[in-house]
Protein backbone atom coordinates (compact mmCIF):
# COMPACT_ATOMS: atom_id res chain seq x y z
CA UNK A 1 0.00 0.00 0.00
CA UNK A 2 1.22 3.25 -1.13
CA UNK A 3 1.36 5.83 1.73
CA UNK A 4 1.14 9.83 1.80
CA UNK A 5 4.34 11.39 3.05
CA UNK A 6 4.17 15.01 4.31
CA UNK A 7 6.50 16.77 6.48
CA UNK A 8 3.45 17.50 9.31
CA UNK A 9 3.80 19.11 12.42
CA UNK A 10 3.85 15.75 13.35
CA UNK A 11 6.44 14.51 11.03
CA UNK A 12 9.18 16.88 12.29
CA UNK A 13 8.68 16.56 16.53
CA UNK A 14 9.20 12.48 15.62
CA UNK A 15 12.12 13.32 13.38
CA UNK A 16 13.40 15.90 16.28
CA UNK A 17 13.52 12.98 18.70
CA UNK A 18 14.77 10.57 16.25
CA UNK A 19 17.65 13.12 15.75
CA UNK A 20 18.19 12.73 19.60
CA UNK A 21 18.30 9.17 19.69
CA UNK A 22 15.38 8.05 20.37
CA UNK A 23 14.57 5.02 18.59
CA UNK A 24 11.38 3.75 20.28
CA UNK A 25 8.33 5.21 20.91
CA UNK A 26 5.32 3.86 23.67
CA UNK A 27 1.80 4.08 23.32
CA UNK A 28 -1.49 3.11 21.37
CA UNK A 29 -2.42 4.50 17.79
CA UNK A 30 -5.84 6.20 17.99
CA UNK A 31 -8.01 8.63 15.82
CA UNK A 32 -6.15 11.73 16.82
CA UNK A 33 -2.60 11.16 17.09
CA UNK A 34 -2.18 9.50 13.40
CA UNK A 35 0.25 12.06 12.57
CA UNK A 36 2.50 11.26 15.02
CA UNK A 37 2.87 7.46 13.61
CA UNK A 38 2.97 8.37 10.01
CA UNK A 39 6.63 8.83 10.14
CA UNK A 40 7.67 5.99 12.61
CA UNK A 41 8.66 3.63 9.79
CA UNK A 42 10.75 6.00 7.64
CA UNK A 43 12.73 7.51 10.82
CA UNK A 44 13.27 3.87 11.86
CA UNK A 45 11.34 4.40 15.13
CA UNK A 46 9.91 0.92 16.70
CA UNK A 47 6.38 1.66 18.37
CA UNK A 48 5.49 -0.71 20.66
CA UNK A 49 1.33 -0.47 21.37
CA UNK A 50 0.79 -1.94 24.94
CA UNK A 51 -2.58 -2.88 25.81
CA UNK A 52 -3.23 0.23 28.32
CA UNK A 53 -1.54 3.77 28.21
CA UNK A 54 -0.65 3.39 31.59
CA UNK A 55 1.29 0.62 30.83
CA UNK A 56 3.27 1.83 27.90
CA UNK A 57 4.27 5.05 30.50
CA UNK A 58 5.75 2.19 32.90
CA UNK A 59 7.39 0.71 29.63
CA UNK A 60 8.71 3.77 28.62
CA UNK A 61 10.21 4.28 31.96
CA UNK A 62 11.58 0.83 31.97
CA UNK A 63 13.24 1.45 28.47
CA UNK A 64 14.57 4.81 29.91
CA UNK A 65 16.41 3.49 32.68
CA UNK A 66 18.28 1.23 30.28
CA UNK A 67 19.28 3.60 27.71
CA UNK A 68 19.68 6.58 29.64
CA UNK A 69 17.42 8.81 26.86
CA UNK A 70 13.68 9.84 27.75
CA UNK A 71 11.07 7.31 27.37
CA UNK A 72 8.63 8.58 24.79
CA UNK A 73 4.69 8.10 25.18
CA UNK A 74 2.21 8.90 22.70
CA UNK A 75 -0.97 9.18 23.25
CA UNK A 76 -4.75 9.81 22.32
CA UNK A 77 -6.27 13.13 23.17
CA UNK A 78 -8.89 12.99 26.33
CA UNK A 79 -8.79 9.04 27.81
CA UNK A 80 -5.62 8.22 26.24
CA UNK A 81 -3.72 11.08 27.74
CA UNK A 82 -5.28 10.80 31.30
CA UNK A 83 -4.23 7.22 31.44
CA UNK A 84 -0.71 7.61 30.83
CA UNK A 85 -0.64 10.17 33.67
CA UNK A 86 -0.12 7.75 36.36
CA UNK A 87 3.14 7.19 34.46
CA UNK A 88 3.92 10.73 34.24
CA UNK A 89 3.47 11.14 38.38
CA UNK A 90 5.78 8.07 38.61
CA UNK A 91 8.76 9.65 36.78
CA UNK A 92 8.02 13.17 38.31
CA UNK A 93 8.35 11.50 41.72
CA UNK A 94 11.43 9.72 40.78
CA UNK A 95 13.17 12.29 39.07
CA UNK A 96 13.09 10.34 35.51
CA UNK A 97 13.17 11.71 32.15
CA UNK A 98 9.71 11.08 30.24
CA UNK A 99 8.09 13.05 26.97
CA UNK A 100 4.18 12.67 26.23
CA UNK A 101 2.90 13.59 23.19
CA UNK A 102 -0.51 14.25 22.47
CA UNK A 103 -3.31 15.90 20.14
CA UNK A 104 -5.49 18.75 22.21
CA UNK A 105 -8.43 20.49 20.74
CA UNK A 106 -7.74 22.37 17.57
CA UNK A 107 -6.41 25.88 17.62
CA UNK A 108 -9.49 28.19 18.86
CA UNK A 109 -11.75 24.86 20.10
CA UNK A 110 -10.41 25.26 23.28
CA UNK A 111 -12.66 24.89 25.75
CA UNK A 112 -15.79 24.65 23.86
CA UNK A 113 -17.89 21.74 25.42
CA UNK A 114 -19.32 20.95 22.00
CA UNK A 115 -19.17 17.04 22.06
CA UNK A 116 -16.25 16.42 20.11
CA UNK A 117 -14.63 13.14 20.14
CA UNK A 118 -12.26 12.30 23.59
CA UNK A 119 -13.62 16.12 24.65
CA UNK A 120 -11.51 16.64 28.14
CA UNK A 121 -12.31 20.20 29.68
CA UNK A 122 -9.09 20.77 30.38
CA UNK A 123 -6.42 18.54 29.09
CA UNK A 124 -3.66 20.79 29.26
CA UNK A 125 -3.86 21.40 33.10
CA UNK A 126 -4.44 17.83 33.78
CA UNK A 127 -1.10 16.84 32.54
CA UNK A 128 0.46 19.90 34.13
CA UNK A 129 -0.50 19.33 37.49
CA UNK A 130 1.52 16.15 37.75
CA UNK A 131 4.28 17.14 34.87
CA UNK A 132 7.50 19.51 35.68
CA UNK A 133 6.25 21.48 32.78
CA UNK A 134 3.11 21.29 29.74
CA UNK A 135 3.04 23.39 26.67
CA UNK A 136 0.43 23.56 24.20
CA UNK A 137 2.43 24.74 20.98
CA UNK A 138 0.89 27.14 18.37
CA UNK A 139 3.34 25.92 15.52
CA UNK A 140 5.97 23.44 14.05
CA UNK A 141 8.54 25.65 15.19
CA UNK A 142 7.20 25.95 18.74
CA UNK A 143 6.82 22.08 18.68
CA UNK A 144 10.05 21.72 17.93
CA UNK A 145 11.59 23.95 20.07
CA UNK A 146 10.03 21.85 23.08
CA UNK A 147 11.35 18.67 22.53
CA UNK A 148 14.40 20.91 22.07
CA UNK A 149 13.42 22.68 25.66
CA UNK A 150 12.83 19.02 27.35
CA UNK A 151 16.03 17.58 26.14
CA UNK A 152 17.88 20.70 27.90
CA UNK A 153 15.82 20.17 30.65
CA UNK A 154 16.80 16.08 31.27
CA UNK A 155 20.75 17.47 30.21
CA UNK A 156 21.18 20.40 33.01
CA UNK A 157 18.32 20.08 35.60
CA UNK A 158 16.25 17.60 37.54
CA UNK A 159 14.75 14.57 35.17
CA UNK A 160 11.28 14.85 35.23
CA UNK A 161 8.66 14.25 32.63
CA UNK A 162 7.25 17.11 30.37
CA UNK A 163 4.34 17.20 28.24
CA UNK A 164 3.74 18.26 24.62
CA UNK A 165 0.34 19.51 23.33
CA UNK A 166 -0.55 19.83 19.86
CA UNK A 167 -3.34 20.77 18.53
CA UNK A 168 -5.76 18.31 16.00
CA UNK A 169 -4.70 20.74 13.16
CA UNK A 170 -1.53 21.85 13.76
CA UNK A 171 -0.22 18.11 14.12
CA UNK A 172 -2.21 17.53 10.89
CA UNK A 173 -0.55 20.94 8.99
CA UNK A 174 2.34 20.61 6.52
CA UNK A 175 5.12 22.94 7.28
CA UNK A 176 8.92 24.08 5.46
CA UNK A 177 10.45 23.69 8.53
CA UNK A 178 14.70 23.37 7.50
CA UNK A 179 17.00 19.85 8.83
CA UNK A 180 19.18 22.28 10.12
CA UNK A 181 16.06 23.50 12.93
CA UNK A 182 15.34 19.79 13.58
CA UNK A 183 19.04 18.93 14.70
CA UNK A 184 19.98 17.47 18.12
CA UNK A 185 21.41 20.33 20.07
CA UNK A 186 24.73 19.82 22.21
CA UNK A 187 23.88 20.07 25.97
CA UNK A 188 24.96 23.36 27.67
CA UNK A 189 28.67 22.58 29.12
CA UNK A 190 28.37 21.07 33.09
CA UNK A 191 28.29 23.14 35.70
CA UNK A 192 31.71 23.59 37.49
CA UNK A 193 31.54 22.96 40.81
CA UNK A 194 32.31 25.78 43.47
CA UNK A 195 36.47 25.57 43.91
CA UNK A 196 36.03 26.55 47.72
CA UNK A 197 32.69 24.24 48.19
CA UNK A 198 35.26 21.24 47.07
CA UNK A 199 37.81 22.39 48.99
CA UNK A 200 35.92 22.41 51.98
CA UNK A 201 34.40 18.95 51.60
CA UNK A 202 38.07 17.67 51.45
CA UNK A 203 38.99 19.01 54.29
CA UNK A 204 36.40 17.42 56.10
CA UNK A 205 36.25 14.19 54.67
CA UNK A 206 40.34 13.65 54.81
CA UNK A 207 39.72 14.81 58.51
CA UNK A 208 36.85 12.37 59.15
CA UNK A 209 36.92 8.72 61.59
CA UNK A 210 33.95 7.67 59.91
CA UNK A 211 32.33 9.13 57.14
CA UNK A 212 29.51 7.69 55.04
CA UNK A 213 28.61 8.26 51.59
CA UNK A 214 24.85 8.34 51.37
CA UNK A 215 23.69 7.85 46.98
CA UNK A 216 20.50 8.60 45.79
CA UNK A 217 19.19 8.27 42.15
CA UNK A 218 21.27 11.80 41.05
CA UNK A 219 24.51 9.51 41.40
CA UNK A 220 23.76 6.68 38.85
CA UNK A 221 25.94 8.09 36.43
CA UNK A 222 28.71 8.64 38.89
CA UNK A 223 29.84 5.00 39.58
CA UNK A 224 32.94 5.21 38.82
CA UNK A 225 33.89 8.21 40.61
CA UNK A 226 31.93 7.21 43.70
CA UNK A 227 33.58 3.77 43.97
CA UNK A 228 37.24 5.84 43.71
CA UNK A 229 35.53 8.29 46.27
CA UNK A 230 34.72 5.63 48.87
CA UNK A 231 38.45 3.28 48.11
CA UNK A 232 40.04 6.79 48.65
CA UNK A 233 37.91 7.36 52.40
CA UNK A 234 37.56 3.60 52.92
CA UNK A 235 33.86 5.16 53.62
CA UNK A 236 31.11 2.79 53.57
CA UNK A 237 28.67 3.37 51.14
CA UNK A 238 24.61 2.84 51.23
CA UNK A 239 22.32 3.59 48.77
CA UNK A 240 18.34 4.57 48.26
CA UNK A 241 16.20 1.62 45.99
CA UNK A 242 16.34 4.20 43.38
CA UNK A 243 20.60 4.22 43.61
CA UNK A 244 20.81 0.84 44.05
CA UNK A 245 23.83 -0.54 42.61
CA UNK A 246 25.63 2.06 42.04
CA UNK A 247 28.38 0.80 43.72
CA UNK A 248 28.60 -2.96 42.71
CA UNK A 249 26.50 -4.53 46.32
CA UNK A 250 29.25 -7.49 46.74
CA UNK A 251 31.98 -4.67 47.52
CA UNK A 252 33.14 -4.57 50.68
CA UNK A 253 32.36 -1.25 51.13
CA UNK A 254 28.72 -1.73 50.12
CA UNK A 255 26.09 -1.56 52.86
CA UNK A 256 23.25 -2.02 49.85
CA UNK A 257 20.13 -0.14 49.10
CA UNK A 258 19.14 -0.67 52.70
CA UNK A 259 18.72 2.97 53.62
CA UNK A 260 15.14 2.25 54.73
CA UNK A 261 16.26 -0.49 57.52
CA UNK A 262 17.51 0.87 61.17
CA UNK A 263 20.73 -0.36 60.86
CA UNK A 264 21.88 0.98 57.64
CA UNK A 265 20.49 4.50 58.01
CA UNK A 266 21.48 4.80 61.74
CA UNK A 267 25.56 4.35 59.92
CA UNK A 268 24.64 7.53 58.32
CA UNK A 269 23.30 9.59 60.79
CA UNK A 270 25.65 8.90 63.12
CA UNK A 271 28.59 9.40 60.89
CA UNK A 272 30.81 12.02 61.68
CA UNK A 273 30.72 13.33 58.37
CA UNK A 274 27.79 12.60 55.58
CA UNK A 275 28.52 12.81 52.04
CA UNK A 276 24.82 13.26 50.35
CA UNK A 277 25.32 12.43 46.66
CA UNK A 278 21.73 12.43 44.53
CA UNK A 279 19.16 12.33 47.22
CA UNK A 280 16.37 14.51 48.08
CA UNK A 281 16.16 12.56 51.73
CA UNK A 282 12.66 11.82 51.17
CA UNK A 283 10.29 10.35 53.93
CA UNK A 284 9.90 7.75 51.35
CA UNK A 285 13.07 6.58 51.00
CA UNK A 286 13.91 6.54 54.35
CA UNK A 287 10.96 5.30 55.94
CA UNK A 288 10.98 7.69 58.98
CA UNK A 289 10.50 11.53 58.28
CA UNK A 290 13.94 12.34 58.49
CA UNK A 291 17.43 11.83 58.94
CA UNK A 292 18.61 14.00 61.51
CA UNK A 293 22.50 13.43 60.57
CA UNK A 294 24.67 14.31 63.53
CA UNK A 295 27.91 14.82 62.02
CA UNK A 296 28.82 17.23 59.49
CA UNK A 297 26.53 16.86 56.14
CA UNK A 298 28.36 17.52 52.46
CA UNK A 299 25.41 17.69 49.83
CA UNK A 300 26.37 17.36 45.89
CA UNK A 301 22.99 18.25 43.72
CA UNK A 302 22.92 19.54 39.69
CA UNK A 303 20.23 21.51 41.57
CA UNK A 304 20.79 24.34 44.29
CA UNK A 305 16.81 23.54 45.52
CA UNK A 306 17.92 20.38 46.41
CA UNK A 307 21.23 20.76 48.60
CA UNK A 308 18.79 22.14 51.85
CA UNK A 309 15.97 19.81 51.16
CA UNK A 310 15.20 17.44 54.44
CA UNK A 311 18.16 17.62 56.05
CA UNK A 312 20.19 20.85 55.83
CA UNK A 313 24.26 21.16 54.18
CA UNK A 314 27.02 22.03 56.04
CA UNK A 315 28.58 21.93 52.48
CA UNK A 316 26.50 22.36 49.42
CA UNK A 317 28.41 21.54 45.95
CA UNK A 318 26.19 22.32 43.06
CA UNK A 319 27.34 19.76 39.80
CA UNK A 320 27.00 16.86 38.42
CA UNK A 321 27.96 13.84 40.84
CA UNK A 322 30.73 12.49 38.15
CA UNK A 323 32.07 16.08 38.42
CA UNK A 324 31.64 17.01 41.94
CA UNK A 325 32.75 13.63 42.86
CA UNK A 326 35.99 13.99 40.67
CA UNK A 327 36.83 17.22 42.01
CA UNK A 328 36.70 15.60 45.40
CA UNK A 329 39.03 13.05 44.52
CA UNK A 330 41.55 15.27 42.98
CA UNK A 331 41.16 17.72 46.27
CA UNK A 332 41.85 14.75 48.32
CA UNK A 333 45.19 13.68 46.29
CA UNK A 334 46.01 17.07 46.17
CA UNK A 335 46.34 17.12 49.92
CA UNK A 336 48.84 14.57 49.91
CA UNK A 337 46.85 11.78 51.69
CA UNK A 338 46.43 9.12 48.84
CA UNK A 339 46.49 5.49 50.53
CA UNK A 340 48.62 3.13 48.30
CA UNK A 341 45.72 0.55 48.60
CA UNK A 342 41.97 1.16 48.96
CA UNK A 343 40.73 1.37 52.37
CA UNK A 344 38.34 -0.57 54.53
CA UNK A 345 35.64 -0.49 56.95
CA UNK A 346 35.49 -3.09 59.25
CA UNK A 347 31.91 -2.50 60.74
CA UNK A 348 30.62 -3.22 57.29
CA UNK A 349 29.62 -6.89 57.83
CA UNK A 350 28.59 -6.32 61.26
CA UNK A 351 26.33 -3.28 59.60
CA UNK A 352 24.79 -6.09 57.00
CA UNK A 353 24.47 -8.80 59.50
CA UNK A 354 22.33 -6.19 61.23
CA UNK A 355 20.58 -5.41 58.25
CA UNK A 356 19.79 -9.30 57.59
CA UNK A 357 18.52 -9.68 60.75
CA UNK A 358 16.39 -6.99 60.52
CA UNK A 359 15.22 -7.92 57.20
CA UNK A 360 14.35 -11.39 58.78
CA UNK A 361 12.10 -9.88 61.73
CA UNK A 362 10.13 -7.29 59.35
CA UNK A 363 9.07 -9.86 57.44
CA UNK A 364 10.57 -14.04 57.56
CA UNK A 365 8.23 -15.15 55.18
CA UNK A 366 9.19 -12.45 52.93
CA UNK A 367 12.80 -12.68 53.30
CA UNK A 368 12.94 -16.26 52.65
CA UNK A 369 11.29 -16.05 49.80
CA UNK A 370 13.62 -13.34 48.18
CA UNK A 371 16.41 -15.46 49.42
CA UNK A 372 14.76 -18.17 46.64
CA UNK A 373 14.27 -15.86 44.18
CA UNK A 374 17.66 -14.07 44.18
CA UNK A 375 19.43 -17.53 44.20
CA UNK A 376 17.56 -18.99 41.26
CA UNK A 377 17.96 -15.49 39.05
CA UNK A 378 20.64 -15.54 36.43
CA UNK A 379 23.61 -13.39 36.79
CA UNK A 380 23.29 -10.01 34.99
CA UNK A 381 19.42 -10.18 35.45
CA UNK A 382 17.43 -6.70 34.63
CA UNK A 383 14.62 -7.33 37.81
CA UNK A 384 11.67 -5.00 37.44
CA UNK A 385 9.40 -5.12 40.70
CA UNK A 386 5.96 -3.64 41.43
CA UNK A 387 5.06 -1.83 45.46
CA UNK A 388 4.51 -5.37 46.53
CA UNK A 389 5.67 -6.72 50.01
CA UNK A 390 7.89 -9.81 48.26
CA UNK A 391 9.40 -6.46 46.62
CA UNK A 392 9.85 -3.47 49.28
CA UNK A 393 10.25 -6.20 52.33
CA UNK A 394 12.58 -8.33 50.36
CA UNK A 395 14.09 -8.66 47.18
CA UNK A 396 15.51 -5.28 46.80
CA UNK A 397 17.48 -6.30 50.08
CA UNK A 398 18.41 -9.40 49.53
CA UNK A 399 19.42 -9.00 45.75
CA UNK A 400 22.51 -7.63 45.22
CA UNK A 401 23.40 -6.43 41.67
CA UNK A 402 26.76 -5.46 40.23
CA UNK A 403 25.31 -2.24 38.27
CA UNK A 404 22.76 0.95 38.58
CA UNK A 405 19.41 0.12 36.35
CA UNK A 406 18.83 -3.75 37.50
CA UNK A 407 15.89 -3.24 39.56
CA UNK A 408 13.88 -0.97 37.78
CA UNK A 409 10.99 0.47 40.79
CA UNK A 410 9.43 3.45 41.69
CA UNK A 411 10.17 3.66 45.64
CA UNK A 412 8.49 7.21 46.22
CA UNK A 413 5.37 7.32 43.70
CA UNK A 414 4.49 3.45 45.19
CA UNK A 415 2.25 2.27 42.26
CA UNK A 416 0.80 -1.36 41.41
CA UNK A 417 1.27 -2.41 37.80
CA UNK A 418 4.74 -1.33 37.18
CA UNK A 419 6.50 -4.30 37.43
CA UNK A 420 5.70 -5.85 34.07
CA UNK A 421 5.25 -2.96 32.00
CA UNK A 422 8.91 -1.86 32.67
CA UNK A 423 10.20 -5.57 32.36
CA UNK A 424 8.69 -4.90 28.53
CA UNK A 425 10.50 -1.75 28.35
CA UNK A 426 13.56 -3.10 29.66
CA UNK A 427 14.04 -5.70 27.76
CA UNK A 428 12.98 -3.87 24.31
CA UNK A 429 16.00 -1.55 25.17
CA UNK A 430 18.52 -4.67 26.44
CA UNK A 431 18.38 -7.86 24.65
CA UNK A 432 21.47 -8.99 25.58
CA UNK A 433 20.35 -8.81 29.48
CA UNK A 434 17.50 -11.55 30.97
CA UNK A 435 14.89 -9.61 32.24
CA UNK A 436 12.33 -10.87 35.20
CA UNK A 437 9.28 -8.89 36.74
CA UNK A 438 9.12 -9.98 40.31
CA UNK A 439 5.88 -8.77 41.58
CA UNK A 440 2.85 -9.56 43.83
CA UNK A 441 -0.81 -11.41 42.61
CA UNK A 442 -2.37 -8.15 43.59
CA UNK A 443 0.08 -5.81 41.67
CA UNK A 444 0.25 -8.09 38.54
CA UNK A 445 -3.90 -8.09 38.11
CA UNK A 446 -2.94 -4.41 37.13
CA UNK A 447 -0.99 -4.89 34.23
CA UNK A 448 -2.18 -8.54 33.00
CA UNK A 449 -2.67 -7.20 29.63
CA UNK A 450 0.50 -6.45 28.94
CA UNK A 451 1.15 -10.38 28.72
CA UNK A 452 -0.40 -9.93 25.09
CA UNK A 453 2.62 -7.00 24.80
CA UNK A 454 5.27 -9.48 25.57
CA UNK A 455 3.89 -11.84 23.16
CA UNK A 456 3.38 -9.79 19.96
CA UNK A 457 6.84 -7.74 20.89
CA UNK A 458 8.39 -11.35 20.40
CA UNK A 459 10.26 -10.79 23.76
CA UNK A 460 12.18 -12.74 26.07
CA UNK A 461 10.61 -12.01 29.73
CA UNK A 462 9.71 -14.29 32.93
CA UNK A 463 7.25 -12.74 35.75
CA UNK A 464 7.52 -14.64 38.97
CA UNK A 465 4.08 -14.13 40.76
CA UNK A 466 4.49 -14.09 44.36
CA UNK A 467 0.72 -15.59 45.76
CA UNK A 468 0.07 -14.30 49.60
CA UNK A 469 -4.00 -14.40 48.58
CA UNK A 470 -4.53 -10.77 47.97
CA UNK A 471 -3.07 -7.17 49.70
CA UNK A 472 -1.37 -8.79 52.54
CA UNK A 473 0.04 -5.54 53.90
CA UNK A 474 -3.12 -3.71 53.51
CA UNK A 475 -5.02 -6.59 55.14
CA UNK A 476 -2.53 -5.84 58.24
CA UNK A 477 -2.98 -2.55 58.29
CA UNK A 478 -6.67 -3.10 58.66
CA UNK A 479 -5.97 -5.57 61.35
CA UNK A 480 -3.33 -2.96 63.06
CA UNK A 481 -6.48 -0.12 63.18
CA UNK A 482 -9.07 -2.42 64.51
CA UNK A 483 -10.72 -3.00 61.80
CA UNK A 484 -11.88 -6.70 60.82
CA UNK A 485 -10.62 -7.56 57.27
CA UNK A 486 -12.15 -6.05 54.47
CA UNK A 487 -11.89 -5.63 50.58
CA UNK A 488 -8.58 -7.63 50.62
CA UNK A 489 -8.76 -11.12 50.18
CA UNK A 490 -8.68 -11.80 46.61
CA UNK A 491 -9.75 -14.39 44.14
CA UNK A 492 -6.87 -15.73 42.64
CA UNK A 493 -7.22 -16.77 38.42
CA UNK A 494 -4.81 -19.96 37.90
CA UNK A 495 -1.96 -17.95 36.54
CA UNK A 496 -0.08 -20.40 35.03
CA UNK A 497 -3.27 -20.84 32.81
CA UNK A 498 -3.42 -17.23 32.21
CA UNK A 499 -0.14 -17.32 30.82
CA UNK A 500 -0.57 -20.60 28.45
CA UNK A 501 -3.89 -18.66 27.53
CA UNK A 502 -1.91 -15.75 26.29
CA UNK A 503 0.88 -18.36 24.01
CA UNK A 504 3.32 -18.48 26.93
CA UNK A 505 3.84 -21.01 29.29
CA UNK A 506 3.29 -21.17 33.32
CA UNK A 507 4.74 -23.08 35.81
CA UNK A 508 3.49 -23.99 38.97
CA UNK A 509 6.36 -23.91 41.66
CA UNK A 510 6.31 -24.56 45.29
CA UNK A 511 9.61 -25.05 46.33
CA UNK A 512 13.24 -23.69 45.89
CA UNK A 513 14.37 -26.54 43.78
CA UNK A 514 10.73 -26.21 41.47
CA UNK A 515 11.44 -22.54 41.28
CA UNK A 516 15.43 -23.20 39.99
CA UNK A 517 13.94 -25.19 37.62
CA UNK A 518 11.70 -23.11 36.19
CA UNK A 519 13.54 -20.28 35.94
CA UNK A 520 16.25 -22.53 33.98
CA UNK A 521 13.84 -23.67 32.04
CA UNK A 522 12.41 -19.87 30.81
CA UNK A 523 16.23 -19.02 30.15
CA UNK A 524 16.38 -21.58 27.90
CA UNK A 525 13.08 -21.63 26.06
CA UNK A 526 13.02 -17.75 25.67
CA UNK A 527 9.51 -16.16 25.11
CA UNK A 528 6.72 -15.46 28.19
CA UNK A 529 6.76 -17.28 31.33
CA UNK A 530 4.79 -17.38 33.99
CA UNK A 531 5.71 -18.61 37.25
CA UNK A 532 3.33 -19.23 39.81
CA UNK A 533 4.91 -18.61 43.76
CA UNK A 534 2.35 -19.23 46.42
CA UNK A 535 3.85 -17.77 49.59
CA UNK A 536 1.88 -20.53 51.55
CA UNK A 537 2.51 -23.66 49.60
CA UNK A 538 6.33 -22.38 49.63
CA UNK A 539 6.79 -21.75 53.50
CA UNK A 540 4.28 -24.79 54.33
Amino acid sequence: METRAARTTGWVLIETLRNYGVDTVFGIPGTHNLEFYRPLTALGVHPVTTRHEQGAGYAADGWSLQTGKPGVVITTSGPGLLNALSAAGTAYCESRPMILLSPGPARGREFADVGTLHETKDQLGAASAIVEWGRRVQSAEEAVQAVHDAFALFATGRPRPVYIEVPLDLLEEETELPAESLAARAPAAATAPDAAAVAEAARLLAAASDPVILAGGGSRGATDELRALAERLGAPVVTTLNAKGVLDERHPLSLGSNLRLAAARNRARDADVLLVVGSKLGEAELWVDALEARGHVIRVDRVASQLDKNQVAEVGIVADAPVALAAIVAALGDAGAAASEPQRDARVPETLEAVAAECAELSAVNTALADAIAAALPAGAIVTTDSSQIAYWGLLNRLQVATPNSTPYMATYATLGYGLPAAIGSRVARPDRPVFAVVGDGALMFSLQEFITVIEQRLDVTVIVVDNGGYAEIKQNEVDADIAPIAVDLVQPDWAAVADAFGGTGHRVGTAAELDAAVTAAGAAGGLHVIHLPQSTFTS
